[in-house]
């Protein structure tokens, strides 16, 4: 069963980062929501180190709980995940500080007797279990965690693709998965067809989670090496749903009645670094190995991964005025001014 939301009782605040890529408005703005650090098959009792917004965490489990924690001991600075846990409680690898699930220190090895201060903890998160993820925000106030029925449906295979590193902005990536204009260029290896780049009108429309998005064309979501599967005349419909600032679900309607469910699920490790996840459900070929979806999904973000990590301004631009727009960047500029409407800077430096 996946894990609800657990708040911890000696929750402390982040400092912003020394050497943080984010300029410190935007970076608080950012820490308010929450994302995906890790997959849920990572994280055991071995404590392993993730980064988030410049950040670094520790994730392990415990018999009982899942924890996220600042990488840090209080006392000397060393990484936490560098220790490992017993007896429920993390231990610092230098001189064997030990901490509780809630954060607090509960022993000092070279003062056994000593009353400890409960200033002596260290900072936890709160965190949660779903869609495959490890999820975590550094305040916890804000909620962005998507929709995603597929994931509990019987009906649907559930996967959880291996984890793409991306050497470019959270909001590229992120603007490059809704782009529906770049499918007959970018993805010629994949799916594109360059002799079919017509993009016909589509509809945008705000909710109040963010941006609700149906997209209709004859652009087969087929591969290559399955184009013999393609009905003539057949309009694929695909409905995009975005959860700012970086979670996008895209639904694609196949034939005979079959359904692909693919969540955008990022984590920005830093302005110029990326994380992505991506979790998928399907109705139909539920009885092929697995192997043959991660292999296609690397292939389609390889694709992707090309254009991002070349785009200037690396940073997405908030001021529409600082690039071109065409009728199929629909999606694009909404949002844009999605995240503008944030309170991010007009230079986006994420």
């Amino acid at each position: 069963m996946e894990q609800q939301p657990t708040l911890t009782k000696l929750k402390r605040s982040t400092p912003y980062p020394r050497n943080c890529t984010f300029n410190p408005e935007d970076w608080t703005i950012l820490s308010q929501y929450w994302y995906p650090v890790a997959q849920c098959s990572e994280v055991t009792e071995k404590p392993i180190a993730v980064t988030l917004l410049d950040v670094n965490l520790v994730l392990y489990r415990t018999k009982g709980q899942l924890v996220a924690a600042r990488d840090l001991c209080v006392h000397r600075g060393t990484p936490l995940s560098m220790g490992w846990v017993e007896d429920d409680e993390i231990v610092c690898p230098y001189h064997g500080f030990r901490y509780n699930t809630e954060g607090k220190c509960t022993s000092i090895p070279a003062h056994p007797d000593a009353n400890i201060s409960p200033r002596l903890c260290m900072t936890v998160y709160p965190v949660i279990e779903r869609f495959g993820l490890v999820w975590t925000s550094l305040t916890g106030d804000m909620e962005n965690l998507p929709s995603f029925d597929a994931w509990e449906d019987p009906e649907f295979q559930q996967i959880v693709c291996p984890n793409f590193d991306i050497k470019g902005s959270a909001g590229r990536q992120m603007e490059g998965f809704l782009d529906v204009a770049h499918f007959a260029w970018v993805h010629t290896e994949t799916f594109g067809d360059r002799n079919n780049a017509f993009v016909p009108k589509y509809k945008v429309e705000n909710t109040d989670y963010g941006l609700n998005v149906e997209y209709i064309s004859t652009v087969s979501n087929y591969s290559k090496e399955q184009a013999h599967l393609n009905l003539e005349g057949f309009k694929w419909r695909r409905v995009f749903d975005v959860y700012p600032p970086f979670t996008a679900t895209l639904k694609v309607y196949f034939p005979e009645g079959g359904q692909l469910w693919i969540m955008n699920a990022v984590c920005p490790i830093s302005a110029r670094q990326t994380r992505l996840f991506v979790p998928i459900a399907r109705n139909f070929d539920k009885d092929l190995p697995v192997e043959g979806v991660y292999e296609f999904n690397l292939r389609v973000f390889d694709e992707d991964r090309e254009m991002v990590e070349n785009q200037k301004p690396e940073d997405l631009p908030l001021d529409l005025q600082m690039e071109a727009h065409i009728m199929a960047d629909q999606t694009s500029i909404a949002y844009r001014k999605l995240l503008k409407k944030m309170g991010l800077s007009f230079v986006y430096t994420s």
